[in-house]
């Protein structure tokens, strides 16, 4: 939507990054919360129709000494509009290209000029944008220079769905990708580029990975959907989109322990109105400072 920033500055370190908002998505904020109850989510972010609630497709854009780096890219330019609807998917005006690529070129930058692409998973909103659908119909990786990056578990999680899953994997935002030989799967911690590490982080999917952003003793974190915005830090606050809330649960025991100890900056990727935050302890749980 008009009123999110289309790119917000970072300073990591040395390194320059930039959010890009994607998109707006509006999902259900019941299966946004899970378990916790509607009065206590609604005081941190107002439903409005249809239940929904206001979100963000928040992607990462650094500049690395090797070349740029994407996190995540959103939903793409491939779903039709019954589709976007449903999802409250906002996309840019041309329908050959989507706000993500509006937010690259502000920067000076187009597709063409990313050099690695982080999958954090393969989510139609956080992978469709993996691919484009040209003027012609034909379906292409959209980052033609970029290698891409998916923990293999994900990858293996994708490709064999069943009847909950498979509403959220779609084969054209990642069989490209393969056809073309530009993925290239990690198993398990791995810094992927000096002072990039990505760290799995299971339970929203089984092959679900966060990325830590390190530069001169700073430390930024992405966790994508373990924690998709600033009200899911405290610990029973897990989507109902995941498919292992409990592992979820033991997951953010042990990152938001060591974010405290550490230090870490959290960029949470749907938060529509906080960018983000420093964890701190609270009470007998975890929460921002204020």
């Amino acid at each position: 939507p008009d009123f999110l920033p289309l790119v917000e500055p970072l300073t990591i370190g040395r390194l320059k990054v930039h959010a890009i908002q994607a998109g707006g998505p509006r999902l259900d904020g019941g299966a946004m919360f899970g378990v916790v109850p509607k009065p206590l989510w609604e005081r941190r972010i107002k439903a409005q129709e249809r239940n929904r609630i206001q979100l963000g497709m928040r992607c990462l854009l650094i500049e690395h000494e090797r070349g740029l780096v994407l996190i995540d890219n959103g939903a793409g330019n491939k779903e039709n509009q019954k589709f976007l609807d449903i999802y409250g998917i906002e996309n840019a005006g041309d329908e050959r290209r989507t706000r993500l690529e509006d937010g690259l070129r502000s920067l000076g930058h187009s597709t063409g000029d990313i050099s690695l692409m982080i999958d954090t998973h393969l989510h139609f909103d956080h992978a469709g944008g993996n691919s484009w659908v040209d003027e012609g119909g034909v379906v292409r990786p959209t980052f033609a220079n970029a290698r891409y990056v998916v923990q293999r578990r994900e990858y293996e999680w994708a490709t064999h769905t069943n009847e909950r899953t498979a509403a959220s994997y779609f084969a054209h935002n990642f069989e490209p990708v393969i056809a073309a030989g530009q993925f290239d799967f990690v198993s398990g911690e791995t810094e992927v580029w000096p002072g990039i590490r990505l760290l799995p982080t299971p339970g929203h999917t089984p092959g679900h990975q966060s990325v830590l952003i390190e530069s001169d003793g700073a430390k930024d974190f992405y966790p994508a959907d373990l924690t998709p915005t600033s009200a899911h830090i405290p610990f029973p606050w897990i989507m109902g989109y995941d498919v292992e809330p409990m592992v979820t649960l033991e997951t953010k025991r042990h990152i938001l322990k060591r974010a405290v100890e550490e230090e870490w900056l959290f960029v949470f990727e749907h938060d529509a109105s906080v960018m983000s935050g420093t964890v701190v302890v609270d009470g007998r749980g975890y929460g921002l400072r204020s």
